[in-house]
């Protein structure tokens, strides 16, 4: 007998060896996948930078509104300020969309209810809060300046009606009557220059207060684009172009 024949067999690797092993590489996939799986799960969440520089910009610019027609009331420094009474809460439509400008709007309201009590307060919210959500939906959709002045133009009139209509039931008084009494004197002195020999009737008188003070608007609406349009492109929000007219007469290019 030779020392070969006397070493002990080797076991030969069967069909179950090798699946054996295909089976823990299976696994060790299984865990490494797993592990990642678990790893991306529980990254912090990154967190939104919109969110709250919206909420900064918008409890902001509702504080100017307020602050504009706060010093405006007690020290009124002519048209300058009421200019901008929409402006601020506008400007907060262009930059963060409808919800914003609203909450905007309520905020504004609410700060001067406390700082000078529900009547004024509603005084600014009708129409210069609702008029700056107004203007800065339509300067968004790029409509043509006639659309938003004629729009804000009607928004504003019923301000003045209902401006007439709180301080009436307030007071105790008509003050459309006074109202009336100094467009017929207008109406009075218009006849009397035109040397017209006729009384203008009640109706049409009250038809002159009305294009009086949808007049007055206009032209309001009309000065508060120009001012919109000259402040808000240097802040890196433009509104629509004016006409052609206006461009060249403004001597802006």
């Amino acid at each position: 007998m030779s020392i070969l024949d006397s070493l002990p067999d080797e076991p030969e690797q069967g069909p179950s060896s090798e699946s054996q092993t295909t089976q823990n590489q299976w696994l060790d996939k299984q865990g490494s996948q797993l592990k990642f799986g678990n790893q991306s799960t529980l990254r912090p969440p990154q967190l939104k930078v919109d969110a709250p520089l919206r909420m900064v910009e918008t409890a902001f610019l509702a504080s100017t509104a307020s602050l504009i027609w706060f010093v405006n009331f007690y020290f009124p420094l002519g048209p300058v300020l009421r200019i901008f009474f929409p402006v601020p809460i506008a400007l907060v439509y262009l930059r963060w969309g409808r919800r914003a400008a609203w909450m905007a709007a309520v905020t504004s309201g609410l700060l001067l209810a406390v700082l000078m009590g529900p009547v004024r307060s509603l005084l600014f919210v009708m129409p210069y809060a609702f008029m700056g959500v107004l203007l800065g939906s339509t300067w968004n959709r790029r409509v043509p300046w006639i659309v938003s002045i004629t729009l804000g133009m009607l928004l504003g009139t019923l301000g003045a009606f209902f401006r007439v209509w709180l301080l009436s039931v307030l007071s105790g008084e008509d003050l459309w009557v006074y109202a009336i009494n100094q467009v017929t004197e207008l109406i009075e002195w218009l006849f009397l220059k035109l040397e017209l020999l006729a009384n203008p009737s009640v109706f049409w008188i009250q038809v002159g207060a009305i294009a009086l003070i949808m007049f007055n608007n206009f032209v309001y609406l009309f000065i508060v684009h120009l001012a919109a349009w000259l402040l808000l492109d240097r802040l890196g929000n433009p509104i629509p172009r004016p006409p052609r007219w206006v461009q060249v007469l403004m001597d802006y290019e």
